[in-house]
Order: C-alpha cells, then sequence, then structure tokens
C-alpha cells in the first residue's frame, strides 16, 4: 500500500498510537544558509590570525617569495633561494655553535614536535595515562620539544590528580612506545614533568681529546661530551670541586681534561697548578708540565708542607688576593687549582702543635680551588687488600 501522508517525523517521546512506528530522529532545525555562510567565514578568519600570530617566520618567509614573484618572477625565487642555502652553508661552517642554536636546533624541534604529537593520543591511551573521567578521556598536554641530534626533552602538562611517578612506572612503554632507547622522567614543577627520550646513545664510541679552547673561561671549562651530545661544561671558579669514582671510571681523565682546558691560562701564567700524586699514576707523566707551570709533589709529608693551611701566616698577601678577586683582576700567582688523586679514606693532615687556625684551612685562600679525586671504596676492597 502507498504512502500518501508526506511530511517529516520528529522524534516524539509519548505517542498514543500503539501501532506506530517509533521515530528515533532528533528535530531537525532548518538553518538559513546566510548564518552558516558567516560562522564558516568567521572560522576561517579566526584560524588565519591564529596561523600568522604563531608562526611568524613561515609568514615572513611566505610573504618575501610572494613578493619576489611578483616583482621577477622565478628566476628571482630561484636566485633567492640559492643566495639563503649559500648563506646557511657559511654559517653552520663558520659558526657551528650558533647556527645549532638558531637554525638547527628549532628545526629539528619543530620536526620531533610534530613525530610526537602524531602518536601522542595512541600511545597515552594503551600506555595507561589518559584517565577516564565522566564519559570522557583526558589527555596529558603535550608542550613543548627540545631536541638534540641524541635525546629530545618533552614538556608535558598532567592530568589534574596525576603525579610524576605514574609516568615513572610507565616510562618502558613510553621509550617503546616512541621508538627511543631509554626514558627519564624529570619533574620541571607542580602539574608537570620534563619526558628525556634517549634515541641514540652519544656515548657509544671513545670520545677524542676536545681541542684546546683559544680563550679558556674558567666558569665553563669543556672537559668531555654528554648523553645529549652537549659539550660537558665544568666550573672552576670560585668554587672546589669533588671528583670521586670507583677505580678505572676515568677520574683521571676528568683532570686531565681540566688541565688541557686551562693549558692556555697555565702558559700565560694567569692560573698555576699544584699536582699532589701521592700514587704516581695519574700525574706522574704529566711532571714537566706541573713543574714548568706550577709545582708537583708526590711525597706525603712535602704535598702537606704545601697545602695552604701550613703555610706562613702573610695576612697582607691575603688581602691583596681578596681584593684581586673580587674585583676580578688576575694574578699571575694569585690563582692557583691544586689537583691531588687521594686514596679511600684519606683525611686532611693535622696542623703541627701550637698553629693557630687563621681561616685559611676552611677557605683555602682566595681564587684557590681544590680538584680533588677520591676512590670510591668497594665493600670488598679491605678484603681484597688483606689478601693481597
Amino acid at each position: 500500500m502507498r504512502r500518501i501522508v508526506t511530511g517529516e517525523q520528529i522524534a516524539q517521546l509519548t505517542n498514543p498510537d500503539p501501532f506506530a512506528v517509533p521515530a528515533w530522529r532528533a528535530p531537525v532545525y532548518r538553518t538559513p544558509g546566510w548564518i552558516i555562510a558567516a560562522v564558516q567565514l568567521a572560522r576561517l578568519v579566526w584560524w588565519l590570525a591564529r596561523l600568522i600570530v604563531r608562526h611568524p617566520v613561515i609568514d615572513a618567509v611566505l610573504t618575501v617569495l610572494a613578493l619576489v614573484w611578483l616583482k621577477a618572477s622565478w628566476p628571482g625565487v630561484v636566485a633567492l633561494v640559492l643566495i639563503v642555502v649559500t648563506v646557511l652553508a657559511g654559517w653552520r661552517g663558520a659558526r657551528p655553535v650558533s647556527f645549532s642554536r638558531w637554525i638547527a636546533g628549532p628545526a629539528r624541534g619543530k620536526r620531533r614536535s610534530w613525530f610526537y604529537r602524531r602518536r601522542w593520543g595512541a600511545v597515552m591511551t594503551v600506555g595507561g595515562l589518559a584517565p577516564f573521567y565522566r564519559g570522557r578521556i583526558l589527555l596529558p598536554v603535550l608542550g613543548k620539544v627540545a631536541s638534540t641530534r641524541y635525546t629530545d626533552r618533552v614538556a608535558v602538562r598532567l592530568v589534574s590528580g596525576q603525579s610524576a611517578a605514574d609516568f615513572s612506572d610507565r616510562a618502558d612503554n613510553l621509550a617503546h612506545g616512541f621508538g627511543a632507547m631509554l626514558c627519564r622522567v624529570r619533574t620541571a614543577r607542580s602539574g608537570a614533568v620534563v619526558l628525556e627520550f634517549v634515541r641514540r646513545d652519544a656515548l657509544a664510541a671513545i670520545v677524542p681529546a676536545l681541542p684546546i679552547p683559544a680563550r679558556p673561561d674558567l666558569r665553563a671549562l669543556p672537559v668531555g661530551k654528554r648523553e645529549d651530545g652537549l659539550p660537558w661544561l665544568v666550573r672552576l671558579h670560585g668554587t672546589h670541586l669533588l671528583i670521586a669514582g670507583a677505580t678505572g671510571a676515568g677520574k683521571a681523565s676528568l683532570l686531565w681534561g681540566l688541565v688541557r682546558a686551562m693549558f692556555p691560562l697555565m702558559q700565560s701564567g694567569l692560573v698555576r697548578v699544584l699536582a699532589a700524586d701521592p700514587k704516581l699514576m695519574e700525574l706522574a707523566f704529566g711532571r714537566a708540565i706541573f713543574e714548568a707551570y706550577g709545582q708537583y709533589a708526590a711525597d706525603p709529608g712535602e704535598i702537606a708542607d704545601r697545602r695552604p693551611g701550613r703555610a706562613p701566616h702573610r695576612p697582607g698577601r691575603r688581602n691583596h688576593q681578596r681584593r684581586d678577586a673580587r674585583e676580578g683582576t688576575p694574578a699571575p700567582s694569585g690563582a692557583a687549582a691544586p689537583l691531588h688523586p687521594a686514596p679511600p679514606g684519606c683525611s686532611r693532615p693535622a696542623p703541627p702543635q701550637g698553629h693557630q687556625p687563621d681561616g685559611r684551612e676552611d677557605l683555602h685562600g682566595a681564587g684557590r680551588e681544590d680538584v680533588p679525586a677520591v676512590d670510591v671504596p668497594h665493600p670488598h676492597l679491605p678484603q681484597l687488600r688483606a689478601g693481597a
């Protein structure tokens, strides 16, 4: 039988006709076309404004390319591209550090950020870090991505109620989900963490000796390479440095890295190294260097006599050194960095009888920094030595 009744049937909660076919559709409201067009146009304008504000570099590049195309057509665009490529190649060859900071680093971070955004929802959900609340799935907010050749540092804002321990418990899930070797969780601030993904091992190969800097800075001496591939900088200016580690951990390598980084200052006389080598192992083969630009001692008694606390009391010279250190005036004989490997359980020599402390036992004089290298005692070390 043909339907002779026309019209649209709306959803009804109650219908008195028991044989009527239920209608499950929602009511349909006819929106005028001009309202739809106006809303879509407003959305497009808002999206373009947001794109321009968030990506000023891309906007500038596109604007320059458009102007060059209008003025000189495609030959002008090709010439402009060749000039930019040449400038960037020269910049990378002449100043690799600044090129990595301003060009390569941000570009790598943008590319890695796109990589994490594509997989963020799936990894968070499967890894159990996307809680279910009131019928909705809440994802941690992905923030800025800072990337190097070996590691990625991803800033994450936590969902309310989450903690850094939740991410630490699923570090393996995150590492496998994003294709990394290792994932570390760092607490940045309240409600946020930093995920450090290690993609490649920067220390898999032997790190060669770094080039001797032309103008060393005692606030940042390059001695090696960090796990993220960046230079390992050590501060010696105005502070002491303790190097501790088991036998074979690389304490002597670090000591010689410091000497190598300070060598131009040693040659100019601004730094004197007082090398104490009681074991005749770490510093003995460089004795000629220390005797030429400082002092070298291997006998325990001689080492104790050369310590600042055993020197005669001369307040005038000490005040002069403090004034130079405060004013930043370099003095050839006022800056010394004692280097002395110490055996396990070593202690400071006792002062002579009748010695009156003058404060140098704690301060070691202005402009003087100690760099002891101490062996970490192994639980079975005394038994091994006793058996030997």
